[in-house]
């Protein structure tokens, strides 16, 4: 569903940092707008639109991978292994960059959806189903916020959100951009994903990544209330991964009309299982 935001009477089309001074109460950040422009927010009267700064969506450097907070879900989704990235060379292959494309199929939306939405709206919305939040989080990504006033902070995503859509961004702060290093690039990864209908909101997502050193982390969202990250010396025993799932305590595991609470935490629990496994074939 498209709303107009009536109450909305100017858009600032942001060409430098110093733009994004505008926002504050009674202004928001736009960029594919998806959740936006889906409900009405009549407390707004001013858009800041942040695609017009130009931020290349995808950026390799020797620590990694720079994706931008403006990069599209189809231009994410795009920067699988083997893939080029806008540049005349292709990219070393990178296993791990194959969360990117199943993460945005983790989500309820079109391919319209996919070149509109953005990476750093799905993580700013900080939704317990946000799946490109999950995958980055699996990959160990910190983001790169932009205060108001200048500066620059970075937070590991896993330490990012706090709840149901809600985050530690701070008032008038604008993401940049999300760093993933290239340890992760290279990592073996592992998805699972389970909803109550074919097409219906995920109940749990469950990513493995296994670096070059043995060790492996157990990213779980859509089930809990944010993303939860288990960390193991190497591929966890059943007993391992069943001690580490008893230690979620129950006010984590999330509640809605997709799925109870008990039933989330028992399918995660197989879930993690298989993504284990997996990892271990992989050695």
């Amino acid at each position: 569903m498209n709303v107009d935001l009536d109450t909305v009477s100017e858009i600032v089309l942001a060409r430098e940092r110093a733009d994004l001074a505008r926002i504050g109460a009674g202004t928001a950040v736009l960029a594919g707008g998806t959740f936006l422009f889906s409900e009405p927010h009549d407390h707004l009267d001013t858009l800041v639109d942040i695609t017009t700064l130009g931020w290349a969506p995808l950026t390799e450097s020797a620590q990694g991978l720079e994706i931008a907070a403006t990069c599209t879900l189809a231009e994410f989704a795009g920067a699988g292994p083997g893939r080029e990235l806008g540049a005349p060379t292709l990219r070393p292959e990178w296993p791990g960059t194959a969360l990117f494309a199943r993460s945005c199929r983790a989500l309820l939306a079109s391919h319209k959806i996919w070149r509109t939405a953005t990476v750093g709206g799905n993580v700013c919305l900080s939704l317990p189903a946000g799946a490109v939040l999950g995958a980055l989080v699996a990959l160990d990504a910190t983001a790169v916020i932009w205060p108001r006033g200048g500066g620059e902070r970075r937070i590991s995503l896993r330490d990012f959100v706090t709840g149901p859509g809600e985050n530690r961004l701070g008032s008038g702060a604008v993401v940049r951009s999300f760093l993933v290093p290239t340890s992760s690039l290279l990592a073996r990864t592992s998805f699972r994903k389970v909803a109550l209908a074919p097409l219906g909101r995920s109940g749990s997502v469950v990513m493995g990544r296994r670096t070059a050193d043995g060790r492996c982390a157990i990213t779980i969202t859509a089930a809990t209330v944010r993303p939860i990250v288990l960390d193991f010396d190497s591929v966890p025993r059943p007993s391992e991964l069943t001690e580490a799932l008893a230690e979620i305590t129950a006010d984590m595991w999330f509640d809605d009309p997709h799925g109870a609470p008990d039933w989330r935490a028992h399918v995660t629990g197989l879930l993690a299982a298989e993504v284990a496994a997996e990892l271990g074939e992989a050695s």
